[in-house]
């Protein structure tokens, strides 16, 4: 008996020593949860993408036939320019101010700790809340904006209507989401620049190099990496934002500000059209993956900043 159970004990002993089998093993959980909460919910969707299922009714497969609806839909290619738009825009502005944001905080400025804490702010706070607060800020009669403008310093006759016009609820969209994303991309920058030698300035002030040149010859090319990964994390948070755009304008007014996440929302759940919801965001998906990609090939720069060659 002792014999055999010392076999048993060797055996197993073996097996976890082995180094593919710990990692199955601790992997063994994660791909549960992967399988569990993301895996059979995108499968799911994706297939009621090709039937006509709605809420309380158990659809058919009809092949393309809700991407043949959606082709000739005006709604959802608004929502697909818009969501384009809503994204280049906000990204532009994101990185333009959260780079200059952290080449700031680069430098040695009074109670640096404090002032990154409190940049973070808008990053911590819930959209929910940060869309509520907007709310309030672009209200008709209780906007402090427009109340600064009308009655404090007298610049216009009227209250702005922010959220009533198409135009003016998209750049309204567009500001709340900028002033949340810059924490993300200035906190991000920040540590890739503090990554970079200095001594690369050093010798290109040794050398006479302009501030322009020495950004554009060392900070960007060293910022190349990171700049890849926040850009496309930005690229996603933005493109699939939800909870900010339907708490404000819930698409409106007259579907202007629909992105294809809350088309999607409204045709599937209060439209009851699950089939029809699916397909738009599955359409969703090429836009991701072309982000995903763009951020692998453009990591590829890594192996030139450390002295290899680019595949």
């Amino acid at each position: 008996m002792s014999c055999g159970r010392g076999r048993t004990i060797g055996w197993l002993a073996r097996l976890f020593d082995n180094k593919t089998f710990l990692i199955f093993i601790c992997m063994l959980p994660c791909l549960g949860l992967l399988l569990l909460f993301l895996t059979y919910p995108l499968g799911l969707g994706v297939w009621l993408a090709f039937t006509d299922t709605r809420i309380g009714r158990a659809g058919e497969f009809v092949g393309l036939f809700n991407y043949e609806l959606l082709f000739t839909d005006r709604v959802f290619w608004m929502a697909v320019w818009w969501t384009v738009f809503y994204t280049v825009a906000a990204t532009i502005l994101k990185f333009g101010l959260g780079l200059w944001l952290a080449l700031l905080l680069n430098h040695y400025v009074p109670c640096k700790s404090v002032l990154r804490a409190i940049i973070l702010v808008p990053w911590i706070v819930p959209t929910v809340l940060s869309a509520i607060a907007f709310w309030w800020i672009y209200d008709p009669q209780f906007s402090i904006i427009s109340y600064v403008l009308v009655d404090v310093l007298g610049w216009r006759d009227t209250y702005i209507d922010f959220l009533g016009q198409p135009w003016n609820a998209r750049w309204s969209l567009i500001a709340a989401n900028v002033w949340r994303g810059i924490p993300f991309v200035a906190i991000c920058l920040l540590a890739g620049l503090q990554t970079i030698s200095p001594s690369l300035y050093e010798a290109a002030m040794i050398d006479g190099a302009s501030p322009w040149q020495r950004f554009w010859h060392i900070t960007f090319p060293m910022l190349m990496p990171i700049l890849a990964v926040v850009l496309t994390f930005s690229v996603i948070f933005t493109f699939t934002d939800f909870q900010l755009v339907y708490a404000i304008t819930r698409g409106g007014p007259v579907n202007s500000t629909h992105l294809m996440a809350t088309l999607a929302f409204q045709r599937a759940i209060p439209g009851g059209q699950l089939g029809e919801g699916a397909a738009i965001a599955v359409a969703m998906i090429p836009f991701l993956v072309a982000a995903t990609f763009f951020s692998y090939f453009a990591l590829a720069r890594r192996k030139w900043q450390q002295g290899g060659d680019d595949d």
